[in-house]
């Protein structure tokens, strides 16, 4: 047996069976692969997430270092990061995060619907018979959501996406001291410029739309350079992670038509929770130990890297009945895909609101989803998705 890889096949292909390899040696276990180690364990990993004191989400300070060796413009990366809360331990943390929380409560996301939905809808009206699922759905969809829901100009929405893949290099790297800074640094200027410009437009004449809810709600409490950087983790994470969901889901209706019918009939927010347990798009979190501790039976000492599988958690047969099964009916479903505690992900009502609606308009406009040749596999440490293109014929 070879020790634990996020990147092998098998992990993906059936996770129960792979994690279940490993779960007699222990709920903490060291992966040569990964050069961390990984949390395996969902009552583990539920502390872990919580215990901001022992493991540490600060990315910006290893950065800080890496900009030492790098090109001035690289110090821009650095800075817009800063304003990203998940990427800060409190008190910074709480700072960040404390004037966003009443942005995406889910009576505020509730009012949205609407808005999602018609953006929706033209995505899916413009549909050729056969798609690429990344670039005619999956990809445009949650940018043009974000983008509706600021306030952006139409004619604006479209560069967003590749911002946010270019940004992409820095913030899922495992070694940030190893990837070329070029692209990043290119798109958090550019990030940056028009998130300000956006700010100072919504101070002199108010869109009433979530950007007056944030620039109002930061007040004086945050800066104009957090308040940009919270911008762009809004627009970054929300675009990431529901594209890969989205892709992780369609390559999944691609290849099972069974499920297709199922889910005509079931209790599709139920569902979804279940696809959410399986195909999300969060494999791990990545962590670094702040204070030497014991974790799991496993001395961890201060720096060592944390990964926080919410893969292998997902599948805990102590919490979920049959965690090899796709059970769309699974009801509870306590899965962590969208984190726990301090770092839970304030978007999630959004990304389960955009993944509802996108579903209930494939399901009732077409009835096959046949894939065009093969369907890729899923893949990622950090973030699970179909990364090759993935080509659907709709009928």
């Amino acid at each position: 047996m070879t020790g634990i890889d996020l990147n092998d096949p098998a992990s993906v292909d059936d996770p129960y069976s792979y994690w279940a390899r490993y779960r007699d040696m222990g709920p903490v276990q060291w992966s040569d692969a990964h050069r961390a180690w990984v949390v395996l364990d969902h009552a583990e990993l539920s502390e872990a997430f919580r215990d901001g004191r022992l493991l540490s989400a600060d990315r910006v300070t290893p950065l800080e270092r890496v900009a030492q060796h790098r090109p001035l413009s690289f110090a821009k990366v650095v800075e817009l990061l800063g304003g990203w809360m998940v990427f800060r331990d409190p008190p910074l943390h709480t700072h960040l995060r404390d004037p966003l929380r009443n942005v995406f409560t889910p009576r505020r996301v509730a009012t949205l619907e609407a808005t999602v939905s018609e953006v929706v809808n033209e995505i899916v009206d413009g549909f050729d018979q056969v798609i690429d699922v990344r670039e005619h759905f999956a990809g445009p969809l949650p940018t043009w959501v974000i983008a509706e829901v600021l306030g952006v100009d139409a004619t604006d929405r479209d560069r967003f996406q590749g911002w946010s893949d270019d940004l992409a290099t820095i913030v899922f790297a495992t070694d940030p001291h190893t990837t070329a800074p070029e692209l990043a640094t290119a798109a958090a200027e550019e990030f940056s410029d028009f998130f300000q410009t956006l700010i100072d437009r919504e101070r002199a004449e108010p869109s009433n739309t979530l950007m007056t809810l944030l620039v109002e709600g930061a007040g004086d409490q945050l800066s104009d350079l957090e308040l940009v950087g919270a911008c762009t983790l809004i627009l970054f994470a929300g675009h990431e992670t529901t594209t890969s969901l989205l892709m992780n889901m369609l390559g999944l209706l691609a290849t099972r038509p069974d499920l297709v019918e199922e889910l005509r009939v079931c209790q599709l927010d139920t569902a979804l929770e279940e696809l959410l347990r399986v195909l999300g798009p969060t494999r791990s979190m990545y962590r670094k130990v702040a204070v030497a501790h014991d974790r799991g039976g496993q001395a961890l000492a201060v720096d060592d890297n944390v990964l926080l599988c919410v893969a292998a958690a997902n599948h805990d047969p102590e919490v979920f009945d049959d965690p090899g099964r796709l059970k769309l009916n699974r009801d509870p479903n306590p899965h962590l895909t969208f984190g726990w505690g301090l770092h839970h992900c304030l978007g999630a009502h959004l990304a389960r609101l955009e993944a509802s609606l996108a579903l209930q308009a494939l399901l009732r406009r077409y009835q096959t989803f046949e894939p065009v040749g093969r369907v890729p596999p899923i893949e990622g440490t950090v973030i699970s998705s179909i990364q090759q293109p993935l080509r659907i014929k709709l009928s």
